[in-house]
């Protein structure tokens, strides 16, 4: 049984609960450890934790970890972006993750809105979605500095509702493989995500299987979690999925 989740938001950004109900639902759930990961500040992100409310964010998650601790471990984690500048030095632990790909002015955000998505793309990559997902993926294997890698084909979170991108063409697979290669030498762990299944946008967690596949066969690490924006998807489908960690 995997007892901890070390992705999780709260109303600090974009969550639905208080940082306190998720410790009390994670408690319920019979978690050992549980890890908030607030968005980092971005100036052009709506769903990011606000400059103003970093150092709350740091004494509430210290606060309970003292209230609760003979209870269950809680970690103060961040989600940084690629383009995030935040010092990441106060946090446990640091999950890098790439919402956004920079094109002149504009922020192509990649899993917000799917009709400003092919917008985006149309404009900057002349409607070439493997463009976009060697971009993607070029961004993704110069995360530095961090301890995990968060959701890492997030680039095809709309593929099952409409498919845009072919992940089977070699330069997906040679985009991917790259990015992988260059975050394992690093020694990051990649998290098997359930969060756009709780969500209701894919059936199948990030990364894909034969992404998961080629992570196990290069020596890369695996974790699961939730990426929970709510109590009631902490954990979500650990039972089902905790064999994809398996060699």
């Amino acid at each position: 049984m995997i007892d901890r989740d070390l992705h999780i938001h709260t109303t600090f950004c974009d969550g639905k609960n208080s940082a306190e109900e998720m410790v009390l639902a994670a408690i319920d759930r019979g978690l050992k450890t549980i890890g908030f990961s607030s968005h980092s500040y971005l100036p052009f992100d709506n769903a990011c934790m606000k400059e103003d409310v970093v150092e709350d964010y740091i004494q509430e998650i210290r606060r309970l970890k003292v209230k609760y601790q003979d209870q269950i471990e809680i970690l103060l984690g961040i989600e940084k972006d690629y383009y995030s500048k935040l010092d990441t030095s106060v946090f446990d632990y640091v999950i890098g993750s790439v919402h956004f790909i920079r094109m002149g002015d504009d922020h192509v955000c990649v899993d917000y809105d799917l009709p400003r998505l092919k917008e985006m793309v149309e404009k900057h990559f002349a409607g070439d979605y493997l463009a976009y997902a060697e971009k993607y993926y070029e961004l993704a294997g110069d995360l530095k500095d961090i301890d995990i890698v968060g959701h890492f084909d997030l680039v095809t979170k709309f593929n099952e509702q409409e498919m845009l991108i072919d992940t089977n063409d070699c330069r997906y697979i040679n985009a991917y493989q790259k990015a992988a290669a260059k975050l394992i030498s690093r020694g990051v762990i990649f998290e098997i995500n359930t969060g756009a299944i709780s969500r209701g946008y894919r059936t199948s967690p990030y990364p894909a299987r034969e992404i998961i596949d080629y992570i196990k066969e290069k020596g890369g690490r695996l974790m699961l979690n939730s990426d929970a924006h709510q109590k009631e998807n902490i954990a979500y489908l650990f039972d089902k999925y905790e064999k994809l960690l398996s060699r």
